[in-house]
Parts: structure tokens; C-alpha cells; sequence
């Protein structure tokens, strides 16, 4: 559904600014007609400014470290250009490239879970290193687009149960934006799932809310807004030892997450990441080495396992 969306909002954009183009050519005004025209095609850059402006007026008292202005400016270029390969590139065309892998026994999967307006072609780079490394994996499509968080949970069950059933060892979670809170979400509504899973990785997700949603009104952004009802039950309803097996990445340039420690857990480990937005968040080099980390970890506790195993015989 996302995908088909974003298709057609691709075309409308791409058929507007050659209409522009054509209507102000014919009159004679070339200029107008080019400078309209990319306007129009790149207007996305001027709404990604806006909100970089309004996490820098909004940093208020918060404990992370206030960004720099070249900081802002850094983050902002990078996301100009991060923005445009996922959301005109990979999620409307290529959401399918890489289709889940099952995997087989005895080596840990990852269940990909993204975030708000987004679908699993946002995952493309991660996708596309695990497969050449042979690493089982499912990226869920939470859908419908705009629903009730709570109504991904089912989802996600299904992810974690397929590569629990075909590997036989709990995944690795790895959760960008709004997907940190599904994760969260079906660790509460869900006996036993805690020992389900090996260790969740969030990016940017909203733990606190952020301000931002409070200009959306779709339910799933209302309920990420600051103090929503749906964050404050979560909160409440969630054993306090599941945040032990977060990491929680957060930063002072994410221009949606804002201010930056909403993105932060009480008890988790939290890593701050300077100068990256929020998209380009998902693609750092840090995070992704702390993905490799555990997926290691698991790997050699795995093979001390059978060591063991192979000199008590």
C-alpha cells in the first residue's frame, strides 16, 4: 500500500514540474520556468530545513548536547540526500529486492522493523549485507499504514516466530522510529517474550513521544505524541527489566525525534550519535557495528557451546 502511495505521489510531483516547465517556457519566462520546476521536484529539502529549525528552537533544557549550527547544516545536507534514495528510490520501487530469508538452525536471525511512512525497503543496505553474509532475516511491512500501534503487534509476532521456528534461537531486533515503540509494544503484550528475543536495537524511536506528532492526526502519530496516552500506558504496563535489553540510539540533530532524549530508556543503553538526522540515523556506521556486535557475540557463544560440548564427549 505504502509503496503504491508513494509511486503515485512520485508522479504527480514528477507531471507538476514538467507542466510548470512547459506553461512558463511557452511563455517565455525560462527562468521562472527552471527555478519553479525545482521548486517543486526538491521542495521536500525546504520542509526537511523547517524541521531542523524547529528542533534547534525546541532543545530546550534536554540532556543531550545542543547542536551546532554546522552540526545542523551537516545533518540536514545528509538527509537531503538520504531522504531522496529512500523514499523515491528504494521504498516505492524496490521494497521487494530482497525478499525475507528463513534462514537454517543454529544461526541468529534479524527481524527488521521500520518506522512511520515507511516500509521494508528502507532497509535495502542491511538487507542486502545480510545476504551476502548469509544471515537469516524478516523485514515486516506494518500495515495499514496509518493504524493503531497496537494493531502491529500480531505482526511482529509472526516474525519473531518464523525465525524462532527455522533457527532455533531468539532474533536480533533491530527497530528504526516508530518500530522501537511496536518492539516495545509486543514485549508488553506478549508472556514470555523478553526470552525471545537475543537484544533490541532502536534508532530514533519516539520512547517519549516527540513534539512533531503533535502536527499529524493520524492515530499511530497521535499516539507518538509527547505524554500521549497510548505512550503513558505503555510505560505503565511494561516489566522495567525489559529495557535492560535495549540500545537506544538518539541524537541532537534528529529533525523528527525531538527534543532528542524522547528517543532515550530509562535502564537502557543509550548512544548518542551527533550530527545525523533522522533517517540517515538507520545507515551509521555505529549502529550498524553494534548490529555485527551482538550477531558476533551470539556466534562465538554458539561455537564455545559446541566446544564444550564436543570435549565433555
Amino acid at each position: 500500500m505504502l509503496a503504491r502511495l508513494q509511486r503515485f505521489v512520485i508522479l504527480a510531483v514528477t507531471l507538476a514540474a514538467l507542466g510548470w516547465l512547459v506553461a512558463w517556457t511557452s511563455a517565455g519566462r525560462p527562468v521562472l520556468a527552471v527555478a519553479g520546476a525545482l521548486v517543486l521536484a526538491f521542495g521536500y529539502v525546504f520542509i526537511l530545513a523547517v524541521e531542523f529549525v524547529l528542533l534547534a528552537c525546541l532543545h530546550g533544557r534536554d540532556e543531550a548536547p545542543r547542536a551546532g549550527p554546522l552540526q545542523l547544516l551537516r545533518a540536514w545536507l545528509g538527509e537531503c540526500v538520504v531522504a531522496w534514495q529512500v523514499f523515491v528510490w528504494r521504498q516505492p520501487f524496490h521494497a521487494a529486492r530482497y525478499p525475507d530469508v528463513p534462514g537454517r538452525p543454529g544461526v541468529r536471525g534479524v527481524v527488521f522493523v521500520h518506522g512511520y511512512v515507511c516500509n521494508r525497503g528502507l532497509w535495502g543496505p542491511w538487507l542486502a549485507r545480510c545476504t551476502a553474509e548469509q544471515r537469516p532475516y524478516v523485514a515486516v511491512d506494518l500495515e495499514p499504514v496509518f493504524s493503531d500501534l497496537d494493531i502491529y503487534v500480531p505482526q511482529l509476532e509472526t516474525a519473531v516466530a518464523r525465525l524462532e521456528q527455522t533457527t532455533g534461537l531468539p532474533p536480533l531486533l533491530v527497530c528504526h522510529s516508530m518500530g522501537g515503540l511496536v518492539a516495545r509494544a509486543w514485549l508488553a503484550a506478549t508472556p514470555g517474550a523478553a526470552a525471545r528475543v537475543q537484544h533490541v536495537i532502536t534508532i530514533g524511536s519516539p520512547h517519549r513521544g516527540t513534539w512533531l506528532a503533535r502536527l499529524s492526526r493520524t492515530t499511530n502519530s497521535r499516539h507518538m505524541r509527547q505524554a500521549s496516552e497510548w505512550i503513558t500506558g505503555l510505560a505503565a504496563r511494561e516489566p522495567a527489566l525489559h529495557t535492560g535489553r535495549f540500545t537506544c540510539f538518539y541524537g541532537h540533530a534528529d529533525n523528527i525525534v525531538f527534543p532528542a532524549c524522547a528517543a532515550t530508556l530509562p535502564g537502557a543503553d543509550n548512544r548518542h550519535l551527533p550530527a545525523t538526522a533522522h533517517v540517515a540515523m538507520v545507515f551509521h556506521p555505529e549502529v550498524v557495528s553494534e548490529a555485527a556486535r551482538w550477531l558476533a557475540a551470539s556466534a562465538e557463544a554458539i561455537s564455545s557451546g559446541e566446544a564444550e560440548g564436543a570435549s565433555s564427549r
